[in-house]
């Protein structure tokens, strides 16, 4: 099946925004890479075909790491994917530790279409942690992050065996289980 015209709107409209933003790791990706990726890891290998779904991955960063805003994310795709990235949009006018916090304590309660997102956007960011650290981080932060990203999908289980899977599977590698 191929994609819709709105989600391959919904492509480019994530591509400008993330356009002169990099990831942290040594190569500088570009940013897109990430988005593009959790939606792949949903389609792929979650076998996630709601489009609301995808286009709500490619989004997902969009608000909390850009100047977009959740009217325009409503505006342009509407109000059920806006919902999806508001679930999983931190505040970032909270203290880093506090948005950490409330990630762990309100996983639990995400719609299974922000859980499904929420998955995928760990498991990529715990895929590329294992490769490499982000400039500046050390041995320490890295398995901080690993503990508390655990704690936050230890709260989003129960939607898609195989992510879960995925994620158990880096958590053994690490000696988190």
């Amino acid at each position: 099946m191929s994609p819709s015209w709105k989600f391959m709107q919904c492509l480019q409209f994530a591509a400008r925004k993330h356009a002169n933003q990099r990831r942290k790791d040594i190569k500088q990706t570009p940013y897109i890479n990430h988005p593009i990726n959790v939606a792949t890891i949903l389609s792929t290998e979650a076998h996630v075909d709601d489009e609301t779904v995808l286009m709500a991955a490619l989004l997902h960063d969009t608000v909390e790491d850009t100047d977009t805003t959740f009217k325009e994310i409503e505006d342009q795709f509407g109000s059920e994917i806006c919902g999806i990235v508001r679930e999983v949009t931190d505040d970032k006018s909270l203290a880093k530790e506090e948005r950490k916090r409330l990630q762990i304590e309100n996983a639990a309660n995400c719609s299974p279409k922000a859980k499904l997102v929420k998955l995928a956007d760990k498991l990529d960011n715990l895929r590329d942690l294992q490769v490499s650290l982000p400039v500046g981080w050390n041995e320490e932060r890295r398995t901080e992050y690993f503990v508390w990203a655990k704690k936050v999908i230890d709260n989003l289980r129960g939607i898609n065996q195989h992510l879960e899977d995925c994620l158990d599977e880096i958590f053994r590698a690490t000696k988190l289980i």
